[in-house]
């Protein structure tokens, strides 16, 4: 994306995918699954499951959902998803283009893990990662780094090796400096049992994501769902833990986010490309959302040079 282009792209995959519940296939040779994907691809969607993953974004900029957060990710992003906690890594891509290998995939049952604890109580230490992993952690600095070399090595070994960077992974994570990780979300619990409602989901992130720097409508979206306004309002807030207003909200203000850093529009240009009228409601709410004005963001957040 160079200075001179008006927009960021938006990942038009959006337009038909679906929340959807993964099927992570078991391996009888191996403990848990590690894996490659690009994207766009059938994996890279927006989806949950009963099994932690640790997840590793090899190139950038874009989005992601983690829960009830929306947030910006780039090369190096690593962070670690606890079991049934919806989450999507979705990049800036042109019209046709796909980025070979972006993400390198770690995924592991609690039923392992509380077998391993059986027969290895040493692990019990690791608790306090994994009742971080509900709210989704976000890993930065050394233990991002040191986590994704260890995440890679995974992949590369076998037997009794690979066992050990694999619990050298764990025990990396659960040490990690305050000033190194954050919580994403609020603890999430899932809402609804009806699939119905990931459907809903779906197809309602779809039109944002596609109408992003346009005209947003409520019961745009309902209808796309197939649902009247109230039931669609119901079912989106139980389901993603935010109102519909609130996911339009925070998904603006991250296309907001890239523009600033991605572009030399103006602030107020920029206001207006993802859907603000008013500019002094645009700063007032990039300043609750990320603790900075749109021009300090902006100036924080650019390459030096």
């Amino acid at each position: 994306m160079t200075p001179s282009e008006p927009h960021a792209q938006v990942g038009r995959r959006w337009g038909s995918a679906r929340a959807v519940r993964e099927v992570v296939p078991p391996d009888p040779r191996l403990s848990a699954r590690w894996h490659v994907h690009d994207y766009p691809g059938p994996f890279a969607r927006w989806n949950h499951h009963p099994e932690y993953e640790i997840h590793l974004a090899r190139s950038g900029p874009g989005r992601f959902i983690v829960g009830d957060h929306v947030g910006r990710f780039g090369a190096g992003h690593l962070a670690l998803v606890g079991p049934e906690v919806p989450h999507d890594w979705m990049s800036d891509l042109g019209p046709g283009e796909v980025i070979e290998g972006r993400d390198v995939v770690f995924q592991f049952h609690g039923r392992w893990l509380e077998q391993c604890e059986e027969l290895l109580p040493e692990l019990r230490t690791l608790a306090p990662l994994w009742a971080r992993s509900r709210s989704g952690v976000e890993f930065s600095g050394r233990t991002a780094e040191a986590g994704a070399l260890a995440l890679e090595s995974i992949g590369l070994t076998r037997g009794a090796d690979r066992l050990a960077h694999v619990f050298s992974l764990f025990h990396l994570l659960n040490t990690a400096p305050e000033d190194e990780y954050r919580l994403i979300s609020g603890v999430w619990e899932p809402q609804v049992n009806d699939p119905r409602a990931e459907e809903v989901i779906g197809e309602a992130l779809a039109y944002v994501l596609d109408n992003l720097t346009g005209g947003v409508r409520l019961p745009v979206a309902a209808a796309h769902a197939g649902m009247s306004e109230s039931a669609f309002s119901r079912y989106f807030k139980r389901a993603s833990g935010l109102t519909f207003t609130e996911m339009v909200g925070k998904l603006r203000l991250t296309q907001a986010a890239a523009l600033l850093v991605d572009t030399d529009r103006p602030v107020h240009a920029i206001a207006t490309d993802v859907g603000y009228a008013n500019l002094s409601n645009f700063n007032r709410r990039f300043l609750d959302g990320f603790g900075l004005t749109p021009t300090a963001y902006r100036k924080q957040n650019r390459p030096a040079g």
